[in-house]
């Protein structure tokens, strides 16, 4: 994967951008300490992730961005959008698969906490069996968030780790696969089951995020697809 073109060479300043990681990444995760039990999980999810959003456009301004900047610009071509969204989801999809296939071979996921885990992670959007006046009800808080995660999780913090490591030959790589990660971890906070098929769904967008120019809304759609896709199963 190229380096960033004029993203990565806008801003040089290197402690202000570990300066910034520092404060986006903390603010991330201690914001999810906050908690309101009068709240759905979702409502309290949508705080948590708008509460980022503010500390990342707040840094992006200090540094001259905007969101325009990192791919949230009118796609040239909605054919050619939907085309890449779908080749996305599919390459998403089969990276789970694959995924699924191998993970006997890794003795930590299949722990017997694992699949209670799995089960706590479906409950946080109530009781989905049957009940299409809520699902339609969650879906565009679950869309929503959808398209925030790849602002933050993609464009952010790929282009903020490309700029902290442009000294390097594979700043690049390096941004794809921290931003991965971080967004696995997120999801569960452990190394389990969910956390690891998180972050092959954060590398594969992260992927496709620079493959495709840069253009935020093939991986936004794909996204969006995705997580329909995991609420219909739900229901």
């Amino acid at each position: 994967m190229n380096l960033s073109k004029q993203n990565v060479q806008k801003t040089t300043n290197h402690l202000g951008i570990l300066l910034d990681l520092i404060i986006y990444i903390s603010v991330m995760f201690l914001i999810r300490e906050v908690y309101f039990p009068s709240l759905n999980f979702l409502i309290n999810g949508i705080f948590w992730t708008l509460t980022t959003l503010a500390v990342a456009t707040w840094r992006m301004k200090a540094r001259g961005y905007s969101w325009k900047d990192l791919g949230l610009k009118k796609p040239k071509s909605l054919k050619k959008t939907f085309l890449f969204a779908i080749i996305i989801f599919v390459a998403v999809v089969a990276s789970i698969v694959i995924f699924n296939i191998l993970q006997d071979s890794f003795p930590v996921l299949n722990e017997p906490g694992a699949e209670a885990t799995a089960k706590s992670s479906g409950a946080k959007f109530g009781n989905l069996k049957g009940n299409w006046l809520l699902f339609f009800s969650i879906m565009p808080i679950v869309l929503v968030e959808s398209m925030l995660e790849e602002l933050l999780d993609r464009a952010f913090l790929i282009t903020w780790f490309e700029k902290l490591f442009s000294k390097t030959g594979i700043a690049t790589i390096l941004a794809v696969v921290i931003q991965a990660c971080i967004f696995g971890f997120r999801h569960s906070n452990d190394i389990s089951e969910r956390s690891i098929t998180v972050a092959l769904i954060g590398l594969v967008m992260g992927i496709a995020y620079i493959k495709f120019d840069r253009n935020l809304w093939p991986i936004i759609i794909a996204h969006c697809i995705l997580n329909t896709m995991s609420m219909v199963e739900r229901v």
